[in-house]
């Protein structure tokens, strides 16, 4: 009787953990595309993004934790500049730099995340002018280990990624069309 119970319960943990690892390498490229359209001038748009400085008005990081402190390093809105963060009562450690400027066309960032675990999304942000107004596509990519992803998945962290990339957009559109 024990033997089989134990064969059981090995059995359903083989079948979970290899589910699990099948959805996790589903989940080692992420990649989250979003873009919101701002009714101002293209200038306007174009340096909300691409000086770091403003990036605490439209910051979904902020918005979470108001007592985020950060700092701009480096010559701001140029490549190599960088935006350092601590938040989180110390629990959230990182940066941001500008990896490419294209005016008006492109801001590239590489970012580096320290805690609360180690990771290095890039961000592209893509602006088109438009009939509405200037749309601004985040292009958001995220390599990760099997292992890495399989916590990802078993957090659900995809989905709060999309939901706090698009919370940041919706925050440059409000604080742009101020």
């Amino acid at each position: 009787m024990k033997k089989n119970m134990f064969l059981a319960i090995a059995a359903a943990l083989i079948v979970v953990i290899g589910f699990g690892l099948f959805k996790a390498s589903q989940l080692t490229t992420i990649q989250i595309v979003k873009s919101v359209k701002i009714n101002r001038p293209e200038k306007e748009v174009f340096d909300m993004v691409r000086y770091l400085g403003n990036f605490p008005k439209w910051s979904p990081f902020v918005a979470q934790d108001p007592t985020l402190k950060y700092e701009v390093k480096g010559t701001d809105g140029t490549v190599g500049a960088q935006y350092h963060w601590n938040g989180n009562k110390g629990n959230d450690l990182g940066y941001q730099e500008i990896m490419e400027v294209d005016t008006f066309r492109l801001v590239r960032m590489k970012c580096t995340i320290q805690k609360p675990f180690v990771a290095y999304p890039t961000f592209d942000y893509k602006f088109t002018k438009t009939s509405e107004g200037i749309e601004v596509t985040q292009d958001f990519k995220l390599q990760s280990s099997l292992v890495d992803a399989f916590f990802l998945w078993v957090f659900g962290a995809k989905s709060e990624m999309e939901k706090t990339n698009q919370q940041g957009l919706d925050l440059l559109k409000t604080a742009t069309e101020k």
